[in-house]
């Protein structure tokens, strides 16, 4: 008796599981975002747990019925979950909206690696002079061009006549000018750095309102200005202040 009621269990409850599974028919839908990149997002039928992923078009297709819940999930969408209706099977352009995951930073450290330059990584070869801004223009102006072709050379000569024009026309000039002042700029620049305010007006006795006008003074001096560049605060501070004595005596002799 007791056999015949187990059999009677077992295939009642195979039955029921044959039921269920052929009421589920395949769906197919699409997923659509923002984005171009709708392939590898996982659909999981949470009642099955039957799993499938989109293509590369967001396209899926998967076993399921009315009531179920398609869950879709993925690293770059939000993840979201959809209960399937009669209408779900009937439409026969069902598609579902993902959402893109915004990943917010809570900090960013930037680390500078002195060591990692252009000449490091072999993208420029060592011993390279750099120039400034200002030095490049001079020297695009001033620079020799022997590649130059046939219309901007001189006659019997293999030169580009830029460099003439730009001499001619006082450009060259200008553009010297405009390298010596940015070199002024520079060790002036160098110099405060290097000497507060304070310095120059208590310890050099330099008046405060002839303070910037000693500045243009010292770095016209070509003795201090080698001196002030090789960063030597000691032999800096020293020529610096026989050059105070100088500046002091200038003014005097004007007032």
């Amino acid at each position: 008796m007791i056999n015949k009621i187990v059999c009677f269990l077992v295939l009642f409850l195979c039955q029921t599981v044959l039921c269920q599974v052929q009421e589920r028919t395949i769906l197919k839908g699409r997923i659509i975002s923002n984005t171009n990149d709708l392939e590898g997002v996982y659909v999981i039928n949470a009642q099955t747990e039957a799993m499938v992923t989109t293509t590369a078009d967001g396209f899926f297709s998967i076993l399921a019925k009315s009531g179920d819940t398609l869950v879709f999930s993925s690293i770059q969408f939000k993840e979201n979950k959809v209960l399937l209706t009669p209408e779900s099977f009937s439409d026969l352009n069902f598609t579902v909206k993902l959402n893109l995951l915004m990943h917010q930073l809570q900090e960013v450290i930037i680390k500078r690696y002195d060591n990692i330059n252009a000449v490091a990584l072999g993208i420029v070869p060592s011993g390279q002079k750099s120039y400034t801004a200002a030095e490049r223009k001079l020297h695009t102006a001033t620079a020799l061009n022997p590649t130059a072709n046939t219309e901007n050379m001189m006659a019997g000569g293999s030169v580009s006549a830029d460099p003439l024009f730009n001499f001619f026309s006082g450009r060259t000039a200008m553009l010297k000018k405009e390298v010596a002042v940015e070199k002024k700029e520079f060790f002036m620049k160098l110099l405060e750095n290097m000497f507060t305010l304070d310095h120059f007006v208590d310890r050099l006795k330099i008046p405060l309102e002839y303070v910037k006008g000693f500045e243009y003074y010292v770095v016209e001096n070509e003795s201090f200005t080698k001196i002030l560049n090789s960063k030597n605060k000691t032999s800096t501070e020293f020529l610096l202040g026989e050059l105070a004595v100088k500046y002091k005596e200038i003014l005097a002799s004007e007032k």
